[in-house]
């Protein structure tokens, strides 16, 4: 790995809020030519329900109001395509690259790099994961990666830059590690009726990390994993 053009940031008890300013300020490192690759790994230590950034989801005054009494807030966020809550018992990766001319890029492309990189991750504690989309969960996606049909982690990707000669990259997976199902989809359900979306999120449509590892790693132990995974090729 060439330390000069590459960073590993760890974030951990970080407010939403602050780790989006890390990713946009990495991500503008990588456009700027000074960095080519970027792995961010971090958590929260606030309630947050980050809102896709568009208008068929409305943070209404009442729906705040709501929230609120559960010790939630709201952000906004451009990328996603519905309501994705964050806590402590979750780690959030962020992988910002370039994508050379070299290789013809594809979507589909981009998310197998992604899950490839997540399965090797897994693998190290023995487990494997189906990639599909995943019934009655949050967020849901055809690129979910699944453990006895359940969901584990959340991807996501999009093209920050694209340019003759390269794309910058930004993909990004939540993983589910000890969180209390039940409590991480409430806000969700919430939220979906308060904008009047008929789709019912179920606790039991989801897994943690918890559920397979015993003992479960330290999140510094699954930090570690993943920049094994991700950077050490």
């Amino acid at each position: 790995m060439d330390k000069n053009k590459h960073r590993i940031v760890q974030l951990t008890n970080s407010s939403v809020e602050q780790a989006f300013e890390k990713e946009a300020e990495l991500i503008g490192k990588i456009q700027s030519g000074d960095l080519s690759e970027c792995l961010l790994l971090w958590q929260t230590s606030t309630q947050t329900v980050v809102f896709p950034a568009s208008n068929k989801w409305q943070n209404t005054p009442e729906l705040l109001t709501q929230l609120k009494l559960d010790n939630w807030h709201i952000v906004s966020r451009r990328t996603g395509g519905a309501p994705v809550p964050q806590v402590a018992g979750v780690i959030n990766l962020s992988h910002i690259y370039l994508w050379t001319s070299e290789d013809p890029y594809s979507i589909q492309d981009g998310y197998q790099k992604l899950c490839n990189n997540l399965q090797k991750f897994l693998n190290r504690y023995g487990l494997t994961a189906q990639i599909h989309a995943t019934p009655y969960s949050y967020c849901d996606g055809d690129y979910n990666m699944n453990i006895e049909e359940r969901k584990l982690v959340g991807t996501a990707q999009r093209i920050i830059t694209a340019k003759s000669t390269h794309k910058v990259i930004l993909a990004q997976a939540c993983i589910l590690v000890n969180a209390s199902l039940e409590q991480l989809i409430k806000p969700i359900n919430l939220s979906n009726k308060m904008n009047q979306i008929d789709d019912p999120i179920k606790a039991d449509a989801h897994t943690c990390l918890a559920d397979h590892l015993d003992p479960l790693p330290s999140i510094q132990e699954l930090y570690q994993g993943l920049i094994q995974a991700f950077v050490y090729k």
